[in-house]
């Protein structure tokens, strides 16, 4: 029964080496809401990571579940959208709406899927303690012939195909591969597993910060980029900035603060109606309706090289890192043109791959 904290995996720079870590299996690295299903006959919960349950948001996968999963089990998976081939993780965040009206209403038009890739209990057995390899093959035998909306995430043990599979994958919105070591048991809320990603880094505007949730220095920077018609677009945020260096960047940053909102290209985004969209700096947060989105406008003066992963939408897909400042950029260079942009591959071509 729940609540079960996922297994969690921490980054490495490449292909995890086999004389350092083991045998592993590779699987692609899924874009959507972490989800671990219990069920027991007609009864259905789906667990997120933060152990809120997602059931009342995804309606319309219960029935999918009930039909290809075993009579009593637990599966941990993936939920996600696609559309056009494409993950779509924006439209995967509208769902989680208050009103059920509204939710049933994106059931029906942009609706779910779960892709799973572990199975922590069948029947009366709980499988966490076996090594993976079991669990794997045990979940290949339950899933065997199951077709859409409910998936089995492909996996490979070669090198070679994993290799592709991260080159080419984010295409569909991936981004990157999951790397499991066969012998491991299933541990709850530890880094066990691995997680290989996309490494890039971009020179972005810092047009604004928020006071960091201690109300002590900057909690994270606000960065931009410039279209093609000069406009400056809100693509995400750097943070994980040391108790000291929040501090420090509050001093380097005040300079910047004199008359800022007067000629600033998002002021209009203070204003209540404009923080609807998840797009703008003051939106709420749909995980934490609490969480304070306010933010700070600052004159757009200063260049800062971040290190990302990959981009979703024009914005990055995660929290960036701070390299450094480049005093040697004026803010106006910074455009989407510098951004990676992977080659477009369909999620009908990553969910048939052969490892």
């Amino acid at each position: 029964m729940p609540p079960i904290k996922p297994m969690l995996a921490k980054a490495i720079a490449g292909l995890p080496e086999e004389a350092k870590y083991g045998e592993v299996v590779f699987e692609p690295k899924w874009d959507g809401f972490r989800c671990i299903v219990f069920r027991d006959g007609d009864s259905i919960e789906l667990g997120s990571r933060n152990e809120r349950p997602l059931t009342r948001y995804f309606p319309e996968i219960l029935e999918p579940l009930k039909d290809r999963l075993p009579q009593r089990c637990v599966v941990d998976g993936e939920l996600i959208i696609v559309r056009n081939n494409e993950l779509d993780f924006n439209a995967l965040q509208l769902r989680l709406h208050p009103a059920e009206s509204r939710v049933n209403k994106l059931a029906a038009e942009i609706p779910s899927s779960f892709v799973a890739f572990d199975l922590l209990a069948l029947g009366d057995d709980d499988l966490r303690q076996r090594p993976y390899r079991e669990r794997r093959a045990l979940l290949e035998k339950a899933l065997a012939g199951t077709t859409a909306p409910v998936y089995l995430t492909p996996t490979t043990t070669d090198r070679v195909t994993a290799k592709e599979w991260f080159d080419r994958f984010e295409g569909a919105g991936l981004d990157g591969l999951i790397a499991k070591a066969v012998g491991d048991p299933y541990v709850e809320n530890k880094r066990t597993q691995l997680k290989v990603k996309h490494i890039r880094s971009a020179d972005a505007v810092v047009a604004g910060y928020r006071v960091h949730k201690d109300g002590k220095g900057v909690g994270s920077l606000l960065l931009g980029l410039y279209d093609d018609e000069g406009n400056l677009h809100h693509v995400g945020v750097a943070a994980s900035f040391t108790a000291k260096r929040r501090s420090e960047l509050l001093g380097e940053l005040e300079p910047l603060l004199e008359d800022a909102m007067e000629q600033h290209p998002w002021r209009d985004w203070a204003e209540a109606y404009a923080h609807q969209s998840t797009q703008m700096p003051g939106a709420p947060h749909r995980w934490n309706a609490q969480r304070d989105g306010s933010w700070v406008p600052l004159r757009i003066e200063r260049v800062v090289e971040v290190k990302y992963g990959s981009t979703l939408g024009g914005r990055f897909r995660e929290v960036t890192k701070v390299l450094r400042w480049r005093p040697d950029k004026r803010p106006d260079e910074c455009t989407f043109d510098q951004l990676d942009e992977p080659i477009p591959v369909g999620v009908d071509t990553v969910l048939a791959a052969q490892g």
